[in-house]
């Protein structure tokens, strides 16, 4: 008998920002990787430096080597997230991008040719989420493959 799988996920993308409820994102998302024998693909996205200059400037304020040291300290928390988050039976990497954060997860699915992103909901309500929206509804606008949200009490 012949097994076919209904949806062959190859490739999977979890983006973190290392909250609680994306921890568990993480973890779901290894344990459909393990299942489908997919790889996983880690991502944290770097957002901009908000810079308020003064009439004296940044004062020696070095923006690029903040960026630099935020990207490695986030690598790190990437390959902790991993470690412990993750079946060791799964092929599993770290990916940092830097930008806007729903734009840049659509990028990297897009890139990485996913098939599939898992990602967190924070349950943000009221004017936070009316002002600043919800990364997870932006990115369902705009990745081009399945998506699946853990929620914050999955």
């Amino acid at each position: 008998m012949e097994v076919v799988r209904m949806l062959p996920f190859n490739r999977i993308v979890c983006p973190t920002d290392f909250s609680e409820p994306a921890n568990k994102a993480v973890q779901a998302a290894g344990e459909i990787a393990a299942h489908f024998d997919a790889e996983l693909v880690l991502l944290h996205v770097v957002g901009p430096v908000p810079v308020l200059e003064t009439p004296t400037g940044l004062a020696g304020f070095d923006i690029a080597a903040y960026q630099r040291e935020l990207a490695s300290s986030a690598e790190a928390s990437l390959r902790a997230r991993i470690e412990s988050h993750v079946p060791p039976s799964v092929n599993a990497r770290a990916l940092i991008a830097h930008g806007e954060a729903a734009h840049e997860i659509a990028r990297v699915a897009t890139e990485e040719r996913a098939d599939l992103v898992v990602l967190a909901t924070h349950g943000e309500t009221g004017w936070r989420h009316r002002i600043f929206g919800s990364v997870t509804e932006k990115v369902i606008r705009m990745a081009d493959c399945p998506i699946l949200t853990v929620h914050i009490d999955a």
